[in-house]
C-alpha cells in the first residue's frame, strides 16, 4: 500500500473522509455522525484520520478533553479517546494504530493534561487492551461484562479516572424495551431503525428510545459503553449496536 499519512480533521472537510467504515455520504448514519462530530469539536474534540491516497480512510482516532467525554467515566484532566481503529485487515500489526496513539499523546502533554484514558473491552465494537498496555497504560478500573477503563499518567497523583456510578443504576429503565443511543456511532441510525421496527410486528412491543443529548447524559448510561445499550425491563441486553437478527435472538430468549 501507498504512504499513508495521519490528517486532523475540521468542520469544513469531515465530510470528505470516512466515518467509522462509512464512506457514502447520503448515509443518514454518516450524515448524523459528522454533525455530531462538528459539535464535539467546540467541546475540543479531536478526530484524526489515517489516509491511503489508494484507499482512502483506513483508520482513526477521536479523543476530548475527559471532562466532555462521552461514556460513563471520571476522567477529569485527562484525554479521552472514544475510538481509535484500523480498518484493513492488510495493515494491522504495521504500526499505524501506534502512530495515532503517538499523536494523541503528544497532543494531550502539549494540552498540560493529566494523561490519556481510555474504555477497552475483549469484545466486540471497542479496540482492545494490547496496545495500550504496551504504551504504558496500566488498569485502573472494570464494569460488566468485560470493559475496562485504562490510563497513562503523565503526572504522579491519587485522582485516576474511574466507572461513574452510574452503572449500577440500569435498573432504573425497568419498564419494557428500551435503547440508549446517541449519533456517537454512525452505525446506531441503521440498528434503531430496524429493531424499532421488529419489536412492534414481531413482539407487539414499542421502543422507548431516550437520545442521549450532550456528555453530561452520556456519563450518566447504564452502560459502559455510553453511547448505545439495550435494556429490557431494567436488565441490559445489548452492550453496543447490533444486528436485526441478533436482536431477534436475544428477544427470543427473554420474552
Amino acid at each position: 500500500m501507498d504512504n499513508i499519512k495521519i490528517i486532523e480533521a475540521t468542520p469544513e472537510n469531515l465530510h470528505k473522509f470516512g466515518m467509522c467504515g462509512y464512506k457514502n455520504p447520503k448515509i443518514e448514519g454518516f450524515q448524523r455522525k459528522i454533525k455530531w462530530t462538528q459539535e464535539r469539536m467546540k467541546e475540543g474534540m479531536i478526530y484524526k484520520v489515517l489516509v491511503s491516497e489508494e484507499k482512502g480512510t483506513v483508520g482513526a482516532i477521536e479523543y476530548i478533553p475527559g471532562n466532555y467525554a462521552w461514556r460513563p467515566v471520571n476522567a477529569k484532566n485527562y484525554m479521552f479517546i472514544h475510538c481509535l481503529f484500523i480498518l484493513p485487515k492488510n495493515i494491522k500489526g504495521k504500526g499505524f494504530g501506534q502512530m495515532l496513539l503517538n499523536s494523541c499523546i503528544e497532543d494531550a502533554k502539549t494540552k498540560n493534561m493529566n494523561g490519556v484514558a481510555i474504555v477497552t473491552r475483549k469484545g466486540t465494537w471497542m479496540a482492545n487492551n494490547t496496545l495500550f498496555l504496551k504504551n504504558g497504560f496500566e488498569i485502573v478500573d472494570s464494569a460488566k461484562s468485560d470493559f475496562q477503563l485504562l490510563c497513562k499518567s503523565f503526572k504522579n497523583s491519587d485522582e485516576k479516572p474511574s466507572f461513574s456510578s452510574s452503572l449500577t443504576k440500569e435498573t432504573e429503565f425497568n419498564q419494557g424495551l428500551v435503547i440508549v443511543s446517541s449519533d456517537q456511532c454512525p452505525y446506531t441510525t441503521k440498528a434503531i431503525n430496524e429493531i424499532s421496527e421488529t419489536a412492534i410486528k414481531e413482539y407487539k412491543i414499542k421502543s422507548n428510545i431516550i437520545e442521549l443529548k450532550n456528555y453530561k447524559e452520556a456519563q450518566k448510561s447504564p452502560c459502559a459503553f455510553g453511547t448505545f445499550c439495550i435494556l429490557y425491563n431494567g436488565k441490559i441486553v445489548a452492550e453496543n449496536p447490533i444486528s436485526n437478527t441478533r436482536f431477534k435472538n436475544i428477544m427470543n430468549m427473554v420474552v
